[in-house]
């Protein structure tokens, strides 16, 4: 099923899960912490529905749907990506763990740190979880704690960061072309 982005807004909500039960997901989870812009945490949904991922947990300081700008960021895909609220990234990574007994869940934040490797060297085992932050201090000190890795995207001009939808997309579409 493909669906425009037309055909996205207008779905329902209810009919659209009973047809999405057959799509095979990746366990892959994106865990956003403290995103505030609306417009990214749409776009971020759009990415998850883009590559199937199993989950996305919306934490801390940030919208949820199905405020008006997630909607329409989105164009709908809110409404077909599963999703979560926790009050922070720690309780989703918790949450998460908990869910996935069996195996190991690799878990890595997207940040520039001391600790960090290129994004391209790093061990994107699955599952996995993916840890983005907010858009002007990035991932919290103890939220890096939490994981087993941290990479970067190099940055070779004078500006420190990319957006969070790119820097997202970046990284989610490498780990799951190896």
């Amino acid at each position: 099923m493909k669906l425009n982005a037309r055909e996205l807004r207008e779905v329902d909500e209810v009919e659209v899960k009973k047809r999405l039960d057959n799509l095979k997901r990746r366990p892959i989870y994106f865990i956003l912490e403290n995103i505030y812009d609306t417009y990214n945490i749409g776009g971020l949904f759009r990415l998850a529905d883009a590559l199937a991922i199993e989950k996305l947990y919306l934490c801390g300081e940030c919208e949820v749907p199905p405020n008006h700008k997630i909607k329409k960021a989105s164009i709908g895909t809110y409404k077909v990506v599963p999703w979560e609220y926790c009050k922070s990234a720690s309780d989703a990574i918790t949450d998460l763990k908990s869910k996935i007994k069996n195996q190991k869940t690799k878990i890595i934040a997207v940040e520039q740190d001391i600790k960090a490797v290129e994004y391209t060297k790093a061990d994107y085992s699955l599952p996995l979880a993916l840890i983005f932050g907010n858009e002007t201090y990035g991932v919290l000190p103890e939220t890096l704690k939490l994981a087993d890795e941290i990479v970067e995207i190099p940055m070779w001009g004078i500006n420190k960061s990319l957006n969070v939808i790119v820097s997202a997309a970046i990284v989610s579409y490498w780990a799951v072309s190896l």
